[in-house]
């Protein structure tokens, strides 16, 4: 039989889906883009309400379009909300993300029975960490290796301790073998990703350096990438630990959310603005040719527009290198729920077109200063443009033409200018 993934959210679900599919070739399934396949699984991201809304159009659809077909329906909208997820009837399997491992075997039972399959199970304090690991990446240049799951943190306006449990942790050899596999497949670069990336090892008395450092010890890994990270994780000690990773790529993801102490404190965020600050500058005099990249929610509940002023001209005042820009959505069950002061959409609109203008002036600026430098890039996608997009170490996405290489090797390539503000425009030095 056919099986089809369509994946929403970040790294982790991908990693996930990944991880899925792998185990379903071991059982004689076959993986297809067809949109005709005979198993069409929804992987769903629950972190805002669009995302939400984007699962159910999606279970909805297939099933309009394939009626004949297994509709799975896992990842996390279902582990949060697991009355509102078996409303979608038009699902014929339904299960959790905690135990999305099991898929395999439950795909199998539904279908010799065609029961409809209800399996959404409790995370739990204490609970292991758990899920298989992969050999490849969906014939991408760039692997992402799952670290770490869960999170303690409950800032007000999040599920995600809900959807993904506490903090637990891969075993260091575990994560060893993981990434020596995929080193033995060509693949140069690994990406760690996790729910709470930088708390990892809590659990397991173990350290988020120590991680790192596993990873780029493996041979033919040339290059480790980190997702987002909590900056007030990044201690002092932390970041020098981290500098003596030498494949360490220096670009750095920190959840920023608002430049705004009043508001950082009603998200129960565990940092101030200042704290961000001082972490920034260090990030930025250790690792030479640091960029910063940052989430920002605007339109938060109780955000004024003095709090979102403050908010603007921190972010501009950091000089991030790429903001991800998005409006508060309520989730249910969440403090910030029942916070007062929620604001019209359109508000948080505006909010957020002004938030991205800015911090696109701040890339595009960026990018001109890049114009001459040259940079290591391995090749990722060419496209019908004729070029080939790849990344530099610290994340700067570069088109160039191609020549006849291997293309997961690390070429150099001179900068020449921009396009359209998205990306860098390079050549390859030989």
């Amino acid at each position: 039989m056919k099986v089809k993934f369509y994946t929403l959210g970040c790294k982790v679900n991908q990693y996930e889906s990944q991880a899925i599919s792998e185990a379903l070739i071991r059982k004689g399934f076959e993986i297809t883009s067809d949109k005709n396949a005979d198993v069409i699984i929804v992987n769903s991201c629950t972190v805002t309400a669009s995302a939400d809304q984007k699962t159910r159009q999606a279970v909805h659809r297939f099933r309009r379009n394939n009626p004949d077909s297994v509709i799975v329906l896992t990842g996390c909208m279902p582990q949060a909300y697991p009355e509102k997820s078996e409303e979608l009837t038009d699902a014929d399997i339904i299960l959790g993300n905690k135990n999305n491992d099991t898929l395999p075997d439950l795909l199998c039972e539904f279908i010799k029975s065609r029961d409809r399959i209800l399996s959404v199970c409790e995370h739990k304090k204490g609970d292991p960490f758990r899920g298989d690991t992969i050999s490849g990446f969906d014939e991408r240049t760039r692997a992402s290796v799952k670290i770490q799951d869960g999170c303690n943190r409950f800032c007000s306006y999040c599920v995600i301790p809900y959807s993904r449990g506490r903090v637990r942790s891969k075993p260091l050899d575990i994560l060893k073998k993981e990434v020596e596999t995929l080193a033995k497949k060509g693949y140069s670069e690994v990406v760690l990703v996790g729910i709470n990336l930088s708390s990892y090892g809590q659990d397991i008395n173990e350290s988020f350096p120590a991680a790192v450092k596993t990873a780029c010890d493996v041979e033919g890994i040339e290059r480790v990438r980190l997702g987002s990270l909590e900056p007030d994780h990044l201690t002092d000690e932390v970041i020098e630990k981290l500098s003596s990773c030498e494949k360490l790529c220096p670009q750095f993801h920190l959840s920023l959310q608002s430049g705004c102490d009043r508001t950082l404190r009603s998200m129960n965020r565990h940092y101030t603005s200042d704290d961000f600050r001082k972490i920034a500058l260090k990030l930025r005099s250790t690792f030479n040719d640091c960029t910063l990249t940052t989430d920002v929610m605007v339109g938060f509940a109780g955000e004024s527009e003095e709090d979102f002023s403050e908010s603007l001209a921190f972010v501009k005042e950091i000089g991030f290198e790429k903001v991800h820009v998005f409006p508060y959505s309520v989730r249910k069950g969440t403090k910030a729920e029942k916070l007062p002061g929620h604001l019209e959409k359109s508000v948080k609109e505006k909010r957020c077109k002004i938030m991205i203008e800015e911090t696109e002036k701040l890339r595009r600026e960026f990018f001109r200063r890049q114009k001459g430098r040259i940079y290591t890039v391995i090749p990722e996608v060419t496209g019908k443009d004729g070029l080939t997009t790849g990344y530099t170490p610290n994340y700067i996405p570069v088109k160039f033409e191609m020549s006849d290489r291997h293309p997961r090797e690390c070429i150099r390539v001179e900068i020449t200018g921009t396009g359209d503000g998205d990306f860098c425009t390079g050549k390859i030095i030989d």
